[in-house]
């Protein structure tokens, strides 16, 4: 399914086919994937589960059921899927080969189901695992069976409060597991399925954004990570790994064991079991407290000797050799390597390395290098991989790399790398220039497709939050590039100091420093691009930034860099590190500003925006969501109270139904048309 587009407007960003990664089936012949597609016409959302055959290349649809979700192979031409209701949520399972047959029903479960994962196991049967809310005695939760109080108070004793978007409530996320079976040619669930952590006070996957790279299944049991309930959970980042052995995926689950990993004491992730179901490969931070900390490596060679655990990279100071931060892990077919993604310098690569530590001598070498992978999955038993990639001008790209010889062979690119979007790789560039720390920082730049270096083009100066993130040469349908290019901007996306892939030092170096060295990197940016960039200009720039780029938005406001920029966005920013402590995930501000608020006031304040609004002049659009409890309505209320009181231009954008994202597709054409409408108002482009 192709888009053609004569211009990338944000209607064909938002109403263009978001396509998932492929993920392949045991054979290696097939993959399975999902596009949802959202039409301005009909002001409705279509969704397809599909297949793609890399025999012959193509695509045939599996279903068009807008309600299914989670698809999953349970066998090499059979896909099972979820289907909720307010009666809760079915299990179906379809044959790829058939598909214009109707799907059959395996179950129906009374609760609401996600993050399904399958193993097919030695007898040919199939364990399923996935995730549902759950009440406090551990069963499946149904919203419709709750008994609506008759008064809307809330009590707590206890953090969290609220997270993200959702006020929490006694109910947690825990993990269910049963066994399918085929008799008679149809799929069945044996006996029942089962609470995983029944009895038990942990809860997983970890909200709000945990899924099934919580959890991995292997023949005999199942790995989950957890937070550690002794430990105040907003407080701490910290989460272990634990295991659970299983006889069988039909009877009850016994004790969960934790995995010590020594000094390493933070949040653990990506639990992946090698083919073979003997080793256990993780991700470990080592700091409790930050949740920005790099991901080390490790393995546990042999499940059933939990106490030896191998770091790789190991350090005498605990914070490995290794300068990246892997964040997925995909076993090799033998289980002699391990294939991890890895950002490094705006673009997320791929590296091979050897599954056990002592073998891992050499620092990993990249093996594939091109905009962002998303995914990777083996195809069967050989060394080839199945990639899902973006860039920022490719919406989704499908390829095959053998990991021996590194061959590549595209499979697929969803926007045809560009073409369908009217944008090409040579809009793309990027630039190094000197950071205020002594070193080189990077940012990732776009030129409009019909840019010409004779003419000269306005700015649109974008940063990005976290703050420990970055700009990567990925896709998005919130913060694209290519939007504000195609405006008629040359855009410029910096990464400074705070940012991720640049080693941790420079991600580090942030903390107890908001508005100090990052503002000076961007000082540094503005500066190089005046100089060097003769086809800006740069009296007509504008600055847009979200989340910590809001709050960068603010800062650069008041300070002197503000009064270049002929207008500002900031979404969802801060308006006062004072108030940082209204957000649900007190670790982040406690551990970026090196203490709590009684304690270490002083770094509250210094790096404090509400501390110059009296120098605040340019004009401003302020955007703020009354679901983001990460950062409370009040930040974007006090913001425009303060413009409209100074009298400075600026604008509102409120939207009720949204969090610290927008999210909604009519909502976020809206978003795209305000700030597009306000940034071409002040820098003189016409839209």
């Amino acid at each position: 399914m192709t888009v053609q587009a004569s211009k990338f407007t944000p209607e064909v960003l938002i109403s263009a086919p978001r396509r998932s990664a492929g993920v392949p089936n045991a054979r290696g012949d097939i993959v399975l994937y999902t596009v949802s597609t959202y039409s301005f016409e009909t002001h409705s959302k279509s969704s397809q589960i599909r297949i793609l055959s890399l025999k012959d290349g193509a695509s045939h649809l599996v279903s068009e059921d807008t309600g299914a979700s989670d698809p999953v192979w349970i066998s090499d031409t059979e896909v099972a899927f979820f289907k909720g209701s307010d009666k809760g949520t079915d299990l179906f399972y379809q044959n790829v080969e058939a598909p214009t047959d109707e799907p059959n029903l395996i179950h129906s479960f009374h609760g609401s189901l996600s993050s399904a994962k399958t193993k097919t196991l030695s007898s040919g049967k199939v364990a399923l695992v996935t995730a549902a809310v759950t009440t406090p005695d551990g069963n499946l939760f149904l919203a419709a069976d709750e008994e609506k109080p008759l008064s809307s108070g809330r009590t707590y004793d206890s953090l969290f409060v609220r997270h993200w978007d959702t006020w929490k409530t006694k109910n947690e996320n825990a993990l269910w597991y049963g066994q399918l079976a085929k008799e008679d040619g149809r799929w069945t669930l044996e006996k029942d399925s089962f609470n995983l952590l029944v009895g038990i006070k942990l809860a997983s996957p970890i909200g709000p954004f945990g899924g099934a790279s919580d959890f991995d299944i292997h023949g005999k049991g199942i790995a989950f990570v957890a937070k550690d309930p002794t430990l105040n959970l907003a407080r701490y980042t910290k989460t272990d790994l634990y295991l659970v052995s299983l006889k069988s995926f039909t009877d009850q689950p016994g004790a969960p064991e934790i995995v010590k990993t020594g000094n390493l004491i933070g949040y653990t992730h990506n639990p992946t079991f090698s083919r073979d179901g003997k080793s256990i490969a993780f991700f470990r931070m080592k700091d409790k407290q930050n949740e920005a900390d790099k991901h080390q490596l490790l393995v546990i060679p042999d499940i059933s000797n939990l106490q030896k655990v191998e770091t790789f990279y190991a350090t005498s100071d605990d914070r490995g050799s290794w300068d990246r931060s892997p964040s997925s892990i995909l076993w090799t077919a033998d289980n002699k390597h391990l294939i991890l993604s890895a950002e490094q310098h705006g673009r997320v690569l791929l590296y091979k390395v050897p599954s056990s530590a002592s073998e891992a001598t050499n620092l990993p070498a990249p093996i594939f290098e091109d905009g962002a992978v998303s995914d990777a999955h083996l195809l069967g038993d050989s060394e080839t991989l199945f990639v899902t990639t973006r860039s920022l001008i490719e919406s989704s790209r499908y390829l095959t790399l053998n990991h021996e010889s590194q061959n590549i062979t595209e499979v697929s690119s969803s926007a045809k790398n560009g073409k369908a979007f009217g944008l090409t790789q040579d809009q793309c560039f990027d630039i190094w220039y000197p950071g205020s720390a002594g070193y080189d920082n990077h940012a990732l730049c776009m030129t409009p497709s019909n840019f010409d270096k004779d003419k000269k083009y306005p700015l649109a100066f974008l940063v990005h939050g976290g703050p420990q993130s970055a700009w990567t040469d990925d896709w998005s349908t919130r913060w694209n590039p290519a939007i504000f290019a195609e405006q008629g901007y040359i855009v410029v996306c910096p990464n400074p100091t705070g940012s991720t892939g640049y080693g941790q030092a420079h991600t580090d170096a942030i903390a107890c420093n908001w508005g100090g060295a990052p503002y000076q990197d961007l000082v540094k940016a503005f500066e190089y691009i005046e100089k060097e960039m003769p086809y800006v200009d740069i009296d007509r720039s504008v600055a847009l930034g979200a989340s910590y780029g809001g709050y960068m938005m603010n800062w650069i406001q008041g300070h002197p860099l503000g009064r270049r920029f002929k207008a500002i966005v900031c979404h969802d920013g801060v308006f006062s590190t004072l108030s940082q402590w209204s957000t649900e995930e007190l670790f982040f501000p406690e551990h970026d500003f090196g203490g709590t608020l009684w304690d270490k006031r002083e770094n509250y304040e210094k790096w404090d925006p509400a501390r110059y609004t009296g120098n605040w002049k340019t004009p401003m659009l302020v955007i703020h969501n009354e679901l983001d409890y990460r950062l409370s309505i009040a930040e974007g209320l006090a913001m425009f109270n303060v413009l409209q009181a100074r009298n400075i231009p600026s604008k509102l954008l409120v939207f009720p139904d949204e969090n610290h994202w927008v999210l909604k597709p009519e909502n976020s054409l809206v978003w795209h048309k305000e700030v597009l409408n306000w940034i071409n108002k002040f820098s003189g482009v016409s839209s």
